[in-house]
Order: C-alpha cells, then structure tokens, then sequence
C-alpha cells in the first residue's frame, strides 16, 4: 500500500462567478496510482464540486525519512491545530 497526494481543482460559481479555479489536495492509500484515482473519482465531495485530478503524486520520503503505512485496527484523527494553536507554537 502507497500514500498518494492527489491534488484536484474544481470552479466555485459561488466565488467570482466561477472563473477561479480552486484546489486541494487528498491523501489516499492505495496499491497503485489508478486505485488511488478511482477511489479519489468515488469521493461524494469530489463528484458533488464536479472537480477534476490536476496532479498525482506518490509519497514515498518525506525530509529523509521513509514513509511506510500500517493498516490499523481503529480510526484515529491526527490533531488539528487551529490558526492560534499554529501561531503559539
């Protein structure tokens, strides 16, 4: 199993009359870089914003350490500093 960046864009209509594309990006786990693209296209997210894949990038080292992913037996959310948490650092 890899860790893909899957980077996507997609047009807000309700920002600028839709003529700025916006983007952002999903990590997926999959075995190869077209099953990570078919489960980023099965995301309600995407199919609702009608985005599209802008780039694919397979996430292998990250500053010189490996990545290696592990399947867990529970779900855990990663903390997520908030705008005042990040500046307190």
């Amino acid at each position: 199993m890899n860790l893909y960046m899957m980077h996507v864009g997609f047009y807000d209509h309700s920002i600028g009359e839709g003529i700025y594309e916006s983007h952002i990006n999903y990590f997926i786990a999959a075995s190869d870089p077209k099953d990570a693209k078919t489960k980023v296209l099965a995301l309600e997210e995407f199919q609702d914003r009608n985005m599209h894949i802008d780039g694919i990038k397979e996430i292998s080292e990250v500053d010189g350490y490996e990545v290696r992913l592990v399947q867990s037996s529970e779900a855990k959310d990663g903390k997520v500093f908030s705008y005042d948490e990040s500046s307190d650092l």
